[in-house]
């Protein structure tokens, strides 16, 4: 019987997130019968327990952290030169932006033969000083050439990486984040699930949502990236117009308190909910009427195509993968241009939606209708385990 094909997955942190998500879910889905998953990833995430319960080999490198500090940088990259080397792992396989580079590195200098790294989004983005994104879009140029494939999980990223010369086109691959289509669309009561929900406002009081109130959901994580700001900026504007929408925002993270500010600074307190991490987004996609994105920059966001698979019709501003989903104008929901006018324009689209059952309607036949097959998770398991196959086989020649 053939030797099994380790494969070692690096990750910066196991956050609440697309990345981290899909990460878990590929090594612990690999053909057992063919490769050996070994997963590596720095301390501090929320999902560390569920790594723990995945039966998933795993490491946890104490000195690899999100934040940049040279000192600790150094030691992680010698830290996992020396795990790689114990390891010795046929193929590395690095997610997220300083995994990617450090993990990169250490597998290059401990000799490992394949070496992968995905795309979920860049480390350079919109909102950083100009050295910090130059020192980003450099590291990565720098990393290019050590990398047996470059892998995306949106065209407008891989599109993005070949206008600034990140690494050799030839070796790119697009590869979609996956979901478990299998479990979209929930079949749900929404009278039941809309009394169950046990919501309170920002103030903490219980609040009880009528069966007819209009849902406007979003599902993310609160932090610069996600733009949580805009969405209460959105749902004042289309809450004048229709008060029986209610916007639910399930997620957590460092803008909170900023979040629930703005929410009673704009008298939404009855109209804006920030219930925290759930268990139950299948579920709450299938009462809602809107799912809604005011992220600045994606990968490509998963929680869009399970809205899709949902027939939920959506509208989210158009940054990288969003415009893979949304921008061919196929009537499931509306892309929105970012800039001073998104929260605005945003809004607009949102209150049509609400306001014209014909319309919403529609949208959520084209929403249902969207080909979804490439974004299935066992199929980009697939994808990866033929990658991993092809780079080993084309370094015997």
């Amino acid at each position: 019987m053939p030797a099994k094909i380790t494969v070692a997955h690096v990750i910066t942190r196991l956050e609440m997130g697309g990345a981290q998500f899909n990460t878990l879910y590929t090594a612990s889905h690999l053909d057992k019968n063919s490769f050996q998953a070994e997963l590596i990833y720095g301390p501090g995430g929320i999902m560390d327990e569920k790594a723990a319960e995945s039966g998933v080999s795993q490491h946890r490198v104490q000195c690899l952290t999100r934040e940049v500090c040279p000192l600790k940088d150094a030691a992680a990259l010698l830290a996992l030169r020396r795990l790689f080397m114990r390891l010795k792992p046929d193929v590395v396989h690095t997610h997220s932006s300083k995994a990617g580079i450090l993990g990169r590195l250490a597998a290059k200098a401990a000799g490992v033969p394949a070496i992968a790294h995905t795309f979920h989004g860049f480390g350079f983005t919109p909102g950083q000083s100009a050295p910090a994104r130059l020192a980003f879009e450099t590291a990565e140029r720098l990393c290019a050439p050590i990398s047996d494939a470059l892998i995306f999980v949106s065209q407008a990223n891989m599109d993005e990486a070949r206008s600034k010369g990140i690494g050799n086109p030839a070796r790119y691959r697009l590869i979609r984040s996956g979901i478990e289509l299998s479990r979209y669309p929930a079949k749900t009561d929404r009278a039941a699930k809309i009394a169950s929900l046990g919501l309170r406002t920002v103030s903490g009081r219980q609040a009880a949502l009528k069966p007819e109130s209009r849902i406007v959901l979003t599902i993310g994580n609160l932090k610069p990236q996600k733009n949580p700001l805009d969405m209460v900026r959105i749902a004042a504007l289309v809450c004048a117009a229709h008060p029986d929408a209610v916007f639910i925002f399930a997620g957590d993270g460092e803008l909170r308190a900023e979040t629930e500010r703005l929410v009673v600074g704009m008298g939404l307190q009855d109209n804006f909910f920030l219930p925290g991490w759930r268990a139950d987004g299948a579920e709450l996609l299938s009462i809602a009427d809107v799912y809604a994105l005011s992220s600045l920059w994606e990968g490509l966001p998963r929680s869009l195509v399970e809205a899709l698979k949902s027939g939920v019709p959506s509208v989210a501003y158009a940054c990288d993968g969003v415009r893979d989903l949304l921008g061919s104008g196929g009537g499931a929901g509306y892309a929105i241009p970012i800039g001073p006018d998104a929260p605005r324009l945003a809004a607009e689209k949102i209150a049509a939606l609400l306001a014209d059952g014909g319309l919403l309607a529609r949208a959520r036949k084209a929403a249902l209708e969207t080909d979804l097959q490439a974004f299935d998770m066992d199929f980009m398991v697939k994808q990866q385990e033929s990658l991993y196959r092809e780079l080993l086989e084309a370094k015997k020649k």
